[in-house]
């Protein structure tokens, strides 16, 4: 089976399926924050759409992966945000759907394709040549972002959730937290230094 996975994850062809499917899905996602980048700040651009940051970060990667190089800073980001934003969004439409009883259409597919960015992320941390110090930069970048976000009012809107707020961040803060750590899990095998 691990054998089998391994495969798949190398092929190449299947690399540059990902690699198209994670472009399209970051253009999509960067769209789909359009009204509320056009009344961003300019200073708060770079952090507002989280999510489609994360899967750029991916793509990043995937380009490199496909020609058997790495880029350990955007390895780090990638897994790091991609399992924070993946599992943020399923929560906070999971949520949506508890507070108001439904989601459209749009909020089942956020909640799949934000389910597979989190898997995706972690499948590929065997591949990863990340550090310590790689990760401490992605962490800074992450942590960060939540201050932007909760702290200067930059979140994703979601107006159903407007309310809870502040229990959206504290829970925010921590799974920055729970990433951090899990990016140091899946890839410490791979660590052959200490910073």
């Amino acid at each position: 089976m691990k054998q089998a996975l391994s495969y798949i994850l190398t092929d190449r062809t299947f690399l540059i399926l990902l690699f198209i499917v994670n472009l399209l899905g970051t253009i999509y996602g960067y769209y789909w924050y359009g009204y509320q980048l056009s009344m961003t700040d300019p200073i708060f651009l770079i952090f507002v759409p989280d999510s489609p940051t994360a899967s750029l970060f991916f793509t990043i990667f995937l380009g490199f992966f496909i020609f058997k190089k790495n880029a350990p800073y955007i390895e780090a980001l990638a897994i790091m945000t991609l399992f924070k934003y993946g599992v943020w969004a399923v929560v906070m439409n999971g949520l949506t759907l508890v507070e108001i009883g439904h989601l459209p259409w749009t909020g089942y597919m956020l909640v799949i394709s934000h389910g597979a960015m989190a898997i995706q992320g972690l499948l590929y941390a065997p591949y990863y040549k990340i550090k310590l110090r790689h990760i401490m930069v992605a962490a800074i970048w992450t942590v960060h972002n939540d201050i932007i976000d909760y702290v200067f009012g930059q979140m994703p809107i979601y107006p159903a959730l407007i309310e809870h707020m502040k229990v959206i961040g504290y829970f925010t803060f921590w799974l920055s937290i729970a990433a951090i750590w899990i990016t140091y899990l899946t890839t410490r095998p791979n660590q052959n230094e200490t910073v």
